[in-house]
Parts: structure tokens; C-alpha cells; sequence
């Protein structure tokens, strides 16, 4: 199978100062074709590094694609350094791409200057696929590597420049290697730890084909995503999939890049219901999660933030003697503030929330970290059923107020199955 390794180039992608997002741009491009890539590299601007870095790629990797270094600043090195790893001996004006480079200065009003005529120059060695959306061209050399079959690929550090050539790369990659299929298929769970999902799948995982891979993605607010890939072949995971939800049944919610939001909406379009929330420790998480799903008003009506018991009692009508005798983090709570939003909000659904999200708050019994959750439903009689669950997490409060808001969703999803 062909491999790759992606390397950008920068120091101010070492210290933090931005974001590269370049990386995951190319690998789902590079896996979308049939390229496996085998690692991700960021080298600082200097030019000793850039070579010995990108030779090293070059000795293990079919395919080296290189973002980042080729502005029209004295930092922007890596051309310099191409031109030396590639062996090129001088340097070629690219027409096309002089072009280009004219047209976008003359629009912006902005005088060709030396350095921006510099940028059409590149090593004699290099085929220039244009970039259209800038000034640097991407560079592609071939015949690299110890025995002269590897292949590289110098494209700008402009996330949405390198979007836009990604489909010639491609298509050049596909001209020089002859690639195989990598197939991934993704199902997603919710509620089992991943240490315990692995043991209960271990079986299963064990069993699975020599050609076949299984990775896990865990993630506080999405669950646990289990990606199945094979590589080298055509395949669909059917019999995998069928095997995996005979052993994890309701803890499996979707595929793919569904999240708990995701779900939750699909289960009450279906069942043409609608939904609300009640929200205290998560401050307004679920909410925020629900309305991020376009087309959410079909079955989201809203929500109440009702972090002082004032709101607690006066608008979802929470007892007052409930949070004198059990507290605002409590079941009894809870449960009436769920069933107070639902008839608020006039839905058939609902979800709560009361907990300490830390980190100061704990009181005797009630630890930072715990927090009660509940759903509920009305049925068509117009009887309300109240499902609670307790939580205790150990984490910082973004991270407490995320686990809150998913395991309260997740709560509401095996609400919805349940029917009742």
C-alpha cells in the first residue's frame, strides 16, 4: 500500500501560534484516495532541519506533502531547501503562475515587487501545479528518495490555498502510483467507559481479519467511536457491524459522524415529538448542543436556565419544600424540574440537569463533580413518567459540565427507546 507522511513547516506552528489544520485536511484526502499515511511532522524554520527532516520522510514514505515556508518573506525558507534536497541546480520561472500572481496584485492595487516576482521562481527539478487562490506555487518533484520512487509535494501554509489544490495533488498522485482501497466504517456508543468497552468487544476484536484494523476515539460529549478500516480491499463491515450490535446493543446510537444531538433529533422527528430542557449545572450545554443541528425547530422548543432556585420554583414549579428537605442537587429536584419544563414548554419530552460542576461547591455527601440527571416523557393519557440517573466525574468544570450535558442526552436517547 502506497504511505505518506505530511510534514508542515513553521515555528509558528511549534510555539502554539496557530492551528494546523492543513494536516487533517490532506490525510482525509489522502485516506478518500487510498494513501495511508504513516506520519504527521512539524519542522521549524531552518533550513538543515527542513532537509534532514524531509529526507528522513522520504526514506520511509511513497508520498511526502509539504505545507508551509513560501511566502515572499526572508522566513519562508523551504523553497531553498527543496532545491537542495531535490539536487536542482538553478532555478525556472513558472509563466502560469507569474500569472497568477500578477492578477491578484493588480486587483488587490498593489505593485509587483521583487519579492512577489520571486515566488514564480522554483527549482529546475520541480513540475509547478498552479495555485489560483495565490501567490506560491505548489511544487511537486519526483523521483526522490534512496531508490528514486518516492514523491514529494510543497504547497502553501494558507489553509484555504492548500484546500483549494488538494484536488490536483490528488489526481497527480493517482498519475504516479497505482493505489489501493483503504475502507473505513465508524459506529458510535455512548455510555460504556472505553477501558470496559474494550474487554467486552475483546473477543470480537480478536476474531476480526488480518487485513482489518479497529481503533477507539473516545470524546467526553460524542461517546466512544469505534472506526473499523481494512485496507487493500473493497468492504462494506456488514457482518462486523451486525456482530458488534448483537454485543452492545443500546449503547451503539449511530455511525459515522453522529453525535447524541444528531440521534436525538432523528428519534423524535420519527416519532413526530418534540423536546425540552431544564438546565442548572450545565448552564445552558444542552441547549447549546440541540440548536447546533439545522433544522432542530422541528422538534426543539426550548429551554429554561435555571441556575437560582428562585427559577427553579417559580418557573418549572419545583417545590419549595423539595429543595428545603433534599436540595437543588437531588432526585427529587430533578424529577420535578423535568416534568416542570415539559408542561412549561408544552412538549412530550425532557431533559434536567442539577449538579456541582466545580470547582468550589461540594457539601457533605454531594462531592464536586456529581450531579443528578433525569428525562421524561408524557405519554398520549397525558401521564408523565420521570427516569433519573446519578453522575460523579473527577474532572475540571468545562470538562464536568460537558460529561453533565452528554450523559443527560444519552439519558433522554434511552428514554426515547424505551417508549415510555
Amino acid at each position: 500500500m502506497i504511505t505518506a507522511s505530511i510534514c508542515t513547516i513553521g515555528d509558528e506552528i511549534l510555539i502554539g501560534q496557530i492551528v494546523d489544520t492543513n494536516s487533517s485536511d490532506i490525510s482525509r484526502e489522502l485516506n478518500r484516495i487510498g494513501v495511508k499515511v504513516v506520519r504527521m511532522l512539524s519542522i521549524g524554520d531552518d533550513h538543515r532541519e527542513i532537509v534532514d527532516n524531509l529526507n528522513a520522510c522520504l526514506a520511509t514514505s511513497d508520498v511526502v506533502l509539504v505545507t508551509g515556508g513560501l511566502g515572499p518573506t526572508k522566513d519562508d525558507i523551504t523553497k531553498e531547501a527543496l532545491r537542495e534536497l531535490s539536487g536542482s541546480a538553478g532555478w525556472r520561472k513558472s509563466e502560469e503562475q507569474y500569472e497568477v500572481i500578477d492578477r491578484i496584485l493588480t486587483a488587490r492595487g498593489i505593485k509587483m515587487l521583487d519579492t512577489n516576482q520571486a515566488q514564480a521562481l522554483v527549482p529546475d527539478k520541480c513540475e509547478v501545479i498552479v495555485n489560483k487562490l495565490g501567490t506560491a506555487p505548489c511544487m511537486a518533484f519526483h523521483g526522490l528518495g534512496p531508490d528514486g520512487s518516492a514523491s514529494l509535494y510543497s504547497m502553501p501554509g494558507v489553509p484555504f490555498e492548500t484546500r483549494g489544490l488538494l484536488g490536483d495533488v490528488m489526481d497527480d498522485i493517482r498519475a504516479h502510483y497505482k493505489l489501493e482501497k483503504i475502507s473505513h466504517r465508524t459506529i458510535v456508543t455512548f455510555g460504556i467507559p472505553e477501558s470496559e468497552l474494550a474487554k467486552q468487544i475483546e473477543s470480537w476484536e480478536d476474531s476480526l481479519p488480518a487485513n482489518m484494523h479497529l481503533a477507539y476515539l473516545p470524546n467526553p460529549t460524542i461517546g466512544v467511536r469505534l472506526r473499523l478500516s481494512a485496507f487493500g480491499v473493497e468492504t462494506d463491515f456488514a457482518q462486523q457491524v451486525e456482530e458488534l450490535r448483537g454485543l452492545l446493543g443500546d449503547a451503539i446510537y449511530g455511525e459515522g459522524e453522529d453525535t447524541l444531538p444528531v440521534a436525538i433529533g432523528r428519534m423524535l422527528r420519527e416519532r413526530g415529538a418534540k423536546m425540552a430542557a431544564a438546565e442548572s449545572c450545565t448552564g445552558g450545554r444542552i441547549s447549546e448542543l440541540m440548536t447546533a443541528v439545522a433544522g432542530c425547530s422541528d422538534y426543539y422548543n426550548g429551554s429554561v436556565t435555571s441556575y437560582a432556585n428562585s427559577v427553579k420554583m417559580g418557573t418549572l414549579g419545583v417545590r419549595e419544600e423539595t429543595l428545603a428537605q433534599h436540595g437543588a442537587v437531588s432526585e427529587e429536584t430533578v424529577r420535578e424540574m423535568a416534568a416542570g419544563v415539559l408542561r412549561k414548554l408544552d412538549t412530550d419530552y425532557s431533559v434536567a440537569t442539577s449538579g456541582i460542576a466545580g470547582p468550589g461547591g461540594a457539601t457533605p455527601g454531594k462531592p464536586v463533580g456529581m450531579a443528578w440527571l433525569a428525562a421524561a416523557h408524557r405519554n398520549a393519557d397525558g401521564e408523565i413518567s420521570v427516569t433519573t440517573k446519578c453522575v460523579k466525574f473527577s474532572s475540571s468544570r468545562a470538562v464536568n459540565i460537558e460529561r453533565f450535558a452528554s450523559n443527560a442526552l444519552n439519558l433522554l436517547r434511552l428514554k426515547i427507546l424505551a417508549g415510555d
